[in-house]
């Protein structure tokens, strides 16, 4: 046993090292490469150093834009919010996704969107219905606040009438406990 444990703690310093031995080397590799400025003719050394550096700094620009139009499409593409058992809060984790989406709709004023709440089973139907429809008005007025219009958006409470799992476990409850963002 403690054979084992020895031969599993020496394989994991080793691939350790081999991980941070290969990225120190990619990282020397790629610094050499990127910080080279090879001068134009007519060009000097800090003429050479300069234009690099913009050049650089553009690249750098274009590339934090690239990534925050993936992060925007991967946001818009998330429409269905889970919510805790009896709470009509959306969870701090959604906040920057239902940003993007409020962002989406004050950028496309004709876009119209349908927000759905819904519950589990537990509880009457009356009471899931309303905690649906708290559920839906909660993130309607995050949308609100952060720039979207009162008119681009539709209501509607399902309570625990569509579940998206029908199991009784735990689990099947927190699918089912959600709003759905619907675009029309």
């Amino acid at each position: 046993m403690r054979t084992n444990m020895k031969l599993n703690h020496t394989l994991k310093s080793a691939l350790l090292l081999f991980m941070l031995s290969t990225i120190a080397a990619c990282t020397s590799t790629s610094e050499e490469t990127n910080t080279e400025a090879i001068s134009e003719p007519g060009e000097t050394g800090i003429e050479a150093t300069t234009r690099r550096t913009r050049e650089l700094e553009e690249e750098a620009q274009a590339r934090a834009a690239a990534a925050e139009e993936r992060m925007k499409r991967a946001a818009l593409g998330t429409r269905v919010f889970y919510f805790d058992f009896d709470i009509a809060e959306f969870r701090q984790a959604d906040r920057d996704v239902l940003n993007f989406h409020a962002q989406d709709l004050a950028a496309n004023r004709n876009k119209q969107i349908r927000i759905e709440g819904h519950a589990d089973e537990r509880g009457t139907r009356e009471y899931n219905l309303a905690l649906g429809e708290r559920r839906a008005n909660s993130v309607v007025n995050y949308l609100i606040v952060n720039g979207a219009a009162r008119n681009q958006i539709e209501v509607v409470s399902y309570g625990e009438e569509r579940p998206a799992d029908r199991g009784g476990s735990e689990t099947s409850y927190q699918r089912n406990r959600r709003v759905e963002i619907i675009t029309q």
